[in-house]
């Protein structure tokens, strides 16, 4: 086994037992990385024309954009907010879908913005999230 498949196995290792260890909210906040990483990799793919390669991360991205959209729970909030939120679920899947086709940064810098909006907001709730959760586990 060489030293780069050891590595990738342990990263795999460690993502499996981070999604088996985490609370609702880390998977999400797990998801909004995992979807920024791949954005990453599909633009760098794209600047080396590796098709390939932007293939493979954009339909994970996708894949990863269908999760946190069919994540909004339209009971736990406000009807405005949760049809907003997914509406930006929707437009960045487009982005990136019209990315794929086109070949352009663009649209992949555009989703990109979104998710880390998203992402930002996301991880400045955590610790109400988790003060929550500790008075409701006592």
């Amino acid at each position: 086994m060489n030293k780069s498949s050891a590595g990738q196995q342990y990263k795999q290792i460690n993502a499996q037992t981070g999604v088996v260890d985490a609370d609702p909210h880390r998977l999400i906040q797990m998801l909004f990385a995992g979807a920024l990483e791949q954005i990453a990799i599909a633009k760098g793919c794209m600047q080396r024309n590796e098709v390939a390669g932007k293939g493979k991360a954009i339909g994970k991205v996708l894949g990863i954009l269908g999760a946190l959209r069919d994540s909004v729970n339209a009971e736990a909030g406000a009807p405005e907010l949760t049809d907003n939120l997914t509406a930006l679920y929707e437009f960045a899947t487009r982005r990136i879908s019209e990315a794929n086709l086109g070949n352009e940064e663009a649209g992949l810098d555009d989703a990109m913005g979104i998710l880390k909006e998203l992402q930002a907001g996301w991880n400045d709730i955590r610790p109400e999230f988790l003060a929550k959760n500790e008075l409701t586990s006592a």
